[in-house]
């Protein structure tokens, strides 16, 4: 990508090179962990020390690092093992990724999408009131929601929603795929808890659920007795090694601090074009950077950007390829928004210089579009 910015860390990271070296050294180790002999052993041991490495980043004991296939599966594992314990309700947020809105909604159980203010936070006496009505019947209360979003960056207020879950013995489930990396994620208060190797520059194809010790996982993958039996299956070698080297890089630089940068585009956009930015009044990640432009869609606003040498994404990039309307973005209340958002999110190889030629890059965009569009409004 030499000669081009990538500002779609959200969707995924750029790899670090301690997570290639990791991967690569795996590759050429070519050891099954299950095996006894010595090259099963030397995998075995490049796993747990991968394990005590995610385990820090989390907060967590190393046994309670569960490796999955990434941050959707280990979404959908606490998801149907909460259904298959017994809840028969759950609460997922309006605002949650596809893998938790979907595998929710698969369940066979009853959902409640759970609501959030224009900024995109989480409603918490809808919440109260909710789990105050709970009946004996709906099981264990669970409830599903994201640390920090992957499209607006906002960030949840985890500690507040943790002590009313808790107060109503539920099961707090938090998807901090997005947040691993950006924000410290170690102290968050959650019965079970996903992150993901490729937000924060392993690779793709591994990730992790954060089990507290009170908690039982129902198998998704049998075959084995891989996980402590809680996931059938010969471990990912090359990609949890990648994983656990990235999970060392992040605790070994700290989380990002891109809020200047950002800060400095948004300004600029809102005083040349008068953007509208979503979330702007409310805590978010440094990074990201999600805004609106009215007659200007989001898939243009991608395509021009793209032309210019400047990678972007116009929302969440589950969609094999397709740009639609944000469901993220209408939740919050900004349904005439939904199709015109853009998300730029920065990451640990991202520069002041990469922020600053996107705004060059759309702004330029913005200017043609305005001039295509303006015979038809005089007309």
């Amino acid at each position: 990508m030499s000669g081009r910015v990538y500002l779609d860390y959200n969707a995924t990271s750029v790899v670090r090179p301690e997570a290639e070296a990791a991967v690569m050294a795996a590759l050429r180790l070519g050891g099954n962990a299950s095996s006894v002999h010595a090259a099963g052993r030397a995998a075995r041991a490049m796993i747990e020390e991968a394990r005590e490495a995610v385990a820090t980043l989390a907060g967590s004991r190393p046994q309670d690092v569960v490796f999955t296939s990434g941050g959707s599966e280990a979404n959908a594992l606490a998801i149907e093992s909460a259904v298959r314990a017994g809840s028969r309700r759950l609460i997922i947020g309006a605002t949650e990724h596809a893998s938790v809105l979907d595998t929710a909604a698969a369940s066979g159980v009853a959902v409640e999408l759970w609501p959030v203010d224009g900024n995109g936070v989480a409603d918490l006496d809808w919440l109260a009131r909710t789990l105050k009505d709970w009946r004996a019947e709906d099981g264990r209360p669970f409830v599903a929601v994201m640390a920090a979003n992957n499209e607006t960056g906002v960030i949840q207020p985890v500690t507040e929603i943790a002590a009313l879950v808790h107060e109503a013995e539920g099961w707090l489930h938090v998807d901090a795929v997005q947040a691993a990396g950006k924000i410290p994620i170690d102290a968050i208060p959650a019965d079970t808890l996903a992150i993901s190797a490729h937000k924060i520059g392993g690779p793709q194809g591994s990730g992790a659920l954060i089990v507290a010790c009170d908690v039982e996982l129902t198998r998704r993958a049998f075959g084995g007795g891989q996980e402590r039996g809680r996931r059938g299956g010969t471990e990912n070698l090359s990609g949890i090694c990648g994983f656990g080297a990235a999970a060392r890089a992040v605790a070994a630089s700290g989380v990002l601090d891109q809020a200047a940068w950002r800060d400095a585009a948004a300004e600029r956009l809102k005083a040349e074009a008068g953007v509208t930015v979503l979330g702007e009044a409310t805590p978010r990640l440094s990074n990201t950077l999600c805004f609106a432009t009215p007659g200007f869609t989001s898939d243009l606003q991608v395509i021009a950007l793209d032309l210019s040498g400047v990678m972007v994404s116009a929302g969440a990039a589950c969609s094999s390829g397709k740009v639609k309307s944000s469901h993220v973005v209408e939740a919050m209340g900004h349904g005439d928004l939904g199709g015109c958002s853009l998300r730029v999110s920065g990451g640990w190889a991202t520069t002041e210089a990469d922020w600053r030629r996107f705004v060059e890059a759309w702004l330029e965009a913005h200017a043609r579009q305005a001039a295509r569009a303006r015979p038809l409004v005089e007309a």
